[in-house]
């Protein structure tokens, strides 16, 4: 299953109230350290999907990271799996920095019913993991829309999920996807989020910039970058074609690693990518994280 699947996932996060409250913004103390002063982590719908979440958290810590991106899965946890998954998330020390409570077309505000049910159903799951940023995309266009009213009924959606979200400090990060993964796509390009979280005016409202999906939707990644770095809540790394990993296509990532670094960007670095045919997990993925240190310390 992958992540655009998780929201068809039912809500069980019922069962993550009978447990301890984690603590949201807690980093693990080798976090700066063992990645050269940078957050890396792993978005877990990328992984096989007959491991489980402790196995993928022991796998993601094996490769040398200490973040992880969850779906909203946990919502259908049972109070037993909820207790075997925080205790592998403190075993391997492991933060979980993004989950994605559904998927909703902002531009439709008759849907903005199940955007609210959505979000206040992730909502109690992702304290628990210590989780302090959703994911969403905009998803579906309204055809009748203009590209301005689509636009402003997108600004004014995310102005009321920042709200939705405020008491229980959640972040809103705004994820393009390129018109070849979905051809009805409301926000395809970075270009139009960041115009969008401008509008939004929100410290709590940010792009998500995967790279993949911009270099598959318009390319000039790294310009984009340094004129919107303010704008940017996490990155997303994968090559194009195929979304494998790093050096198996055309993004050149050495030098978007080295201008991540020289815009002492601090926010956690996304692998999500599958590793090529023949290629295992774990070394992939260790290869993926020291490749980008080495490139960030030529910055």
């Amino acid at each position: 299953m992958n992540r655009r699947d998780f929201h068809k996932l039912s809500f069980g996060a019922a069962a993550a109230t009978m447990l301890p409250s984690a603590n949201l913004f807690a980093e693990p103390a080798n976090t700066v350290a063992a990645n050269g002063g940078h957050k890396f982590s792993v978005m877990l719908w990328t992984m096989d999907k007959t491991l489980s979440f402790e196995q993928k958290l022991q796998r993601v810590a094996e490769a040398g990271y200490t973040g992880a991106e969850v779906g909203n899965e946990y919502e259908k946890w049972t109070p037993e799996e909820w207790k075997t998954a925080l205790a592998a998330k403190e075993k391997y020390g492991i933060t979980i920095d993004s989950a994605v409570p559904g998927r909703n077309a902002l531009s439709d505000s008759s849907k903005r019913d199940a955007l609210t049910e959505d979000i206040k159903k992730a909502i109690p799951g992702a304290k628990q993991l210590g989780c302090n940023q959703f994911i969403y995309t905009a998803y579906t266009r309204v055809p009748s829309q203009t590209p301005e009213q689509r636009r402003d009924a997108i600004v004014d959606t995310l102005k009321y999920a920042a709200d939705l979200c405020a008491k229980d400090d959640i972040e809103i990060v705004l994820e393009p996807i390129d018109l070849l993964e979905y051809k009805m796509e409301a926000v395809p390009s970075v270009a139009d989020a960041f115009e969008i979280t401008r509008l939004v005016g929100s410290p709590k409202v940010k792009v998500l910039y995967d790279f993949y999906h911009e270099q598959k939707q318009a390319g000039n990644l790294i310009e984009k970058l340094t004129k919107n770095v303010d704008q940017v809540g996490l990155v997303h790394i994968a090559d194009v074609p195929g979304r494998h990993e790093p050096g198996t296509g055309e993004v050149f990532y050495t030098n978007i690693y080295k201008e991540l670094a020289r815009l002492k960007y601090d926010r956690y670095i996304c692998m999500e990518f599958t590793p090529s045919a023949g290629h295992e997990w774990v070394p992939t993925l260790r290869k993926a994280r020291e490749e980008a240190i080495a490139a960030m310390k030529q910055a």
